[in-house]
């Protein structure tokens, strides 16, 4: 009836178990991951500058130079772990590439500007908001005690990274 190369199954005798259809992420498992909405993150425009101006700020505030740029890179004011709350608070300005990374007033490079940067930052979130919410949310004050100048910012930087 059947050659010694065929294997005769009998398939009465197996258990019938129903095709498994191709399941989402979480399910089928004992303990199944509830599918949780991710927070939508707020793209509020910038309270210090306007995108549509085509200008870099600090071109405007070192050169008094309204020249319009073709690119212009996003820059939060407080990066690392305050950058989303920059975001959320609208805390960013436009950049050119000279005054975002590479030239010396770059605020990447020069820790003076990026203090300066911060100061004027946090005044304009006060306006809106009030020092006891910016503290709440960033948790350092960068106008700092009356008499510190810009080179004791930049010292406690530098301790602090």
């Amino acid at each position: 009836m059947f050659s010694e190369n065929q294997i005769h199954i009998n398939y009465d005798i197996l258990p019938h178990e129903p095709v498994r259809l191709r399941q989402g992420k979480g399910e089928g498992m004992l303990f199944p991951k509830t599918k949780e909405k991710k927070k939508r993150m707020r793209h509020p425009a910038s309270i210090l500058h306007d995108k549509s101006s085509r200008t870099c700020y600090l071109c405007v505030a070192l050169h008094d130079n309204w020249n319009e740029h073709r690119i212009l890179d996003e820059h939060h004011v407080f990066g690392g772990p305050n950058r989303k709350n920059s975001e959320e608070y609208g805390l960013k300005v436009y950049l050119c590439n000279d005054h975002h990374i590479y030239g010396p007033e770059a605020v990447h490079n020069n820790a003076r500007i990026r203090h300066e940067m911060q100061r004027m930052a946090q005044r304009e979130f006060e306006k809106r908001y009030g020092h006891a919410k910016f503290m709440e949310v960033f948790g350092r004050n960068f106008l700092g005690p009356s008499g510190e100048n810009d080179e004791e910012m930049v010292r406690a930087d530098r301790k602090r990274d």
